[in-house]
């Protein structure tokens, strides 16, 4: 545990420092465009965070090469140089799109081709566990076709879901800790060793994403990109795939009584076509609804719009860092959840609290439908977001601008720039959308370009 504890710490301090630097060059070079309609920052702000997290990525395989008891999954294992070679290809093309905007069907091509490299060098699914049945052995080419489908879904879901300051990057933060729990305990629990790529890949992803955060939580200074939103998300769709379609449930069997009851034991976080869905649930549920919601308006998958789940919340009402706070609720009792159910899956106590929690979560969802009106004459003591409408839609203000008389001084606080006034902090829903990192400010000193193209 202290190798993990040192390879993490190395790569969040390599992507922290890289990041600084990496912002003054994005800014040179001009990777920072015009603020669009389908954009919600006020400031146009640099891109190519990726870059510092690829050098996050290096750091740690480097640091674990060299590690006594890592250096075994390098030995052993071809995994980890497979991770690295399409992890380059993909991340180089998030590079280009970040300053140049490639377009979609580009992009789809080279995440197919950067699995496909992966592919080559070993790190495929070779079996599926099926319930009831047994361990069934893969094809070749259904193997192949199985990894390349695993690793574009994934991929994509992270992008989709990069929306918000900090959501990304906290989101695939929570999963891959809560994926090393797993993998970890499949490798020094049952002495596994084909779990070991796993989890230094679940260790490394962890500091990817903790030495970002801090220069992306809102107000992001810099955003992470294409280059960094695909790079995070093939690394967790490797690490799924290392330790579903490499881990034999035959060698789970002699801990649980036999290989049925392995797969059963383990089917939560071990089917291949699941995994990803679990693990990634929201982000894959958002990919989904994007893609039914512009086709069913006739328009290309990959056209950008915003109607994500992120885009939702804050149209209920909450504020930029409430949604993001609720998104990583959800993200940690989906993951966490999984896991927790397939180590003690025989246990109501477990399914109870997962069940509260939702509970839980779905009142903090709709928070804002139960927010409590100030009687009139308490509205000059309350915050503009407790004062009642007007018929403008703008909060009545204390004073004598209800009337429509001058405005008292503490009433000042109710114009547009107040953070405060859900009026001015909501999202408009089906103007444009979001591809990619962005910020979230007060859209009242913007213009409604509805014409944006659709471009990410």
């Amino acid at each position: 545990m202290r190798e993990y504890l040192l390879t993490l710490c190395v790569t969040v301090a390599v992507t922290y420092l890289l990041t600084g630097p990496v912002r003054k060059f994005a800014i040179a070079a001009g990777a920072m465009p015009e603020i669009r309609a389908r954009d919600v920052h006020r400031e146009p702000t640099p891109r190519l965070g990726g870059i510092a997290m690829f050098g996050g990525l290096c750091a740690g395989l480097l640091v674990a090469d060299h590690l006594a008891h890592l250096n075994d999954v390098f030995e052993l294992s071809n995994e980890p140089r497979a991770l690295l070679s399409g992890a380059a290809l993909i991340w180089l093309i998030g590079v280009l799109d970040d300053k140049f905007e490639i377009d979609a069907l580009i992009k789809l091509g080279g995440q197919m081709i950067a699995a496909g490299v992966m592919v080559a060098q070993g790190l495929t699914i070779l079996w599926i566990p099926v319930p009831g049945v047994g361990t069934v052995s893969l094809t070749a080419w259904q193997g192949n076709l199985l990894t390349v489908a695993l690793v574009v879904i994934t991929i994509n879901a992270v992008n989709f879901v990069d929306g918000l300051d900090g959501l990304a990057a906290g989101m695939v933060c929570i999963t891959s800790g809560a994926f090393f729990m797993y993998a970890y305990r499949l490798w020094y629990g049952y002495g596994i060793e084909e779990a070991a790529p796993a989890t230094l890949f679940a260790a490394i992803l962890m500091g990817m994403c903790l030495g970002f955060l801090p220069h992306n939580m809102h107000p992001a200074r810099i955003f992470m990109g294409d280059s960094g939103s695909m790079l995070i998300g093939l690394v967790l769709a490797a690490g799924a795939i290392s330790i579903t379609g490499q881990v034999d449930p035959d060698r789970l069997g002699i801990f649980v009584g036999g290989e049925r009851e392995a797969t059963h034991a383990m089917l939560p976080v071990f089917m291949p076509l699941l995994l990803p869905l679990t693990i990634t649930a929201l982000p894959v549920a958002d990919l989904a609804l994007a893609i039914v919601r512009r086709t069913w308006r006739g328009q290309s998958p990959f056209a950008a719009d915003r109607g994500h789940l992120h885009h939702r919340l804050l149209e209920i009402g909450h504020s930029h860092s409430r949604a993001v706070l609720i998104m990583y609720f959800w993200s940690a009792l989906i993951a966490f959840g999984t896991v927790a159910y397939s180590v003690h899956s025989a246990s109501m106590w477990i399914v109870l609290a997962i069940a509260a929690l939702s509970a839980v979560g779905l009142v903090l969802l709709l928070l804002p439908r139960f927010r409590p009106r100030a009687p009139r004459w308490a509205e000059s003591f309350v915050p503009p977001r407790y004062r009642r409408r007007r018929r403008g839609g703008r909060p009545s203000p204390a004073g004598g601008a209800a009337r429509g008389g001058p405005r008292e001084a503490g009433a000042a606080a109710d114009g547009p720039d107040d953070p405060d006034d859900e009026e001015y902090t909501r999202v408009r829903v089906g103007v444009g959308g979001v591809n990619g990192a962005t910020a979230l400010g007060a859209r009242s000193r913007l213009p409604d370009r509805r014409k944006a193209g659709t471009r990410g």
